[in-house]
């Protein structure tokens, strides 16, 4: 193997999975570059995401607590690279800085699991379901508002422990990353996405950049999956045009076969009460403009009445 003269480091959050999709990346920068395995460092980095558990994200900052402490080291050239899982990403970043690769995309559908039911549908009446996703939350409370919901908080081995000590009857999660940390097997089904619409960037890692940073800009560009970097493109515009952060439940995909992509957005009440959708279609080509009429649309026809609530 060769060695490169600079050592690429890489940061990441410390939870498993975070930790799982970093050592990803790495190994496919060493593939790429015939690199040796000391080439590529991963630094974990704590985020305040992580170290307050206490509260819902909602009401402490958002999405950016998963990633602000990440993006000052990069922003201080203290790591080269960030890697991310997609749907965390705010739709703003910190000046300087951008998404310069996503690797392709992972199945987006959520997972149900539980010990009690076979699925959301045929949990019993008034069970509880564990979620701090907003989305999620309203999305069942849309199918079943007769459950309970209480907030769920915490990476993936920390939220099967509750679920296995009785804190809830169900929970839902991601199954991208269920199969990244192979533990696909503790899922219970997998729900259908027109039943259950994903979190813009769901399923998907995403490799953040100083966009001055030229050789790591070249080396990275390999590990770009171009249909999943305009399926993501259209989504974060839709998100974008929503001002979506984890205050609002927002749900978005869009899905690229060739040169034509097709989104599909979806925006709530917190209590699954009232929504609004939209479909669009269009070329790979338009993805932003695609993803900013979609959510224009949305705006239009839900009123600002509707978005009053997500303040």
């Amino acid at each position: 193997m060769a060695s490169t003269t600079q050592k690429i480091r890489i940061g990441t959050r410390g939870s498993p999975l975070a930790l799982a999709q970093a050592y990803e990346v790495r190994q496919r920068l060493i593939a790429a570059h015939g690199m040796a395995e000391d080439d590529v460092e991963i630094e974990v980095i704590s985020v305040a995401g992580d170290r307050i558990q206490d509260r819902p994200l909602a009401e402490i900052g958002g999405k950016g607590l998963f990633t602000e402490d990440i993006e000052k080291k990069l922003l201080n050239e203290q790591i080269d690279i960030a890697v991310h899982s997609s749907k965390d990403m705010p739709t703003a970043l910190p000046d300087g800085l951008a998404l310069t690769a996503f690797l392709e995309r992972e199945d987006p559908r959520d997972a149900f699991l539980s010990p009690k039911a076979d699925s959301l549908e045929t949990l019993p009446k008034g069970a509880v379901v564990g979620t701090s996703s907003l989305r999620r939350q309203a999305l069942v409370r849309r199918a079943r508002p007769d459950l309970q919901i209480t907030g769920f908080r915490g990476n993936v081995q920390t939220r099967l422990r509750k679920l296995d000590e009785g804190v809830a009857d169900a929970t839902l999660l991601a199954n991208a990353g269920l199969r990244r940390l192979g533990m696909a097997d503790v899922i219970t089904e997998l729900i259908a996405l027109e039943k259950f619409p994903p979190a813009p960037g769901q399923g998907a890692i995403c490799i953040e950049g100083r966009k001055d940073d030229d050789r790591m800009a070249a080396l990275i560009e390999p590990l770009n999956h171009e249909d999943t970097s305009a399926a993501l493109s259209c989504e974060r515009a839709f998100l974008a045009a929503l001002d979506g952060s984890c205050r609002t439940p927002i749900a978005g995909h869009a899905v690229v076969e060739g040169q034509d992509v097709s989104l599909y957005g979806l925006v709530l009440k917190p209590d699954g009460s009232e929504f609004h959708e939209v479909s669009l279609n269009g070329k790979t080509s338009d993805v932003g403009q695609i993803g900013k009429s979609a959510g224009d649309q949305i705006r239009i026809a839900a009123g600002p009445e509707f978005f009053k609530d997500w303040s």
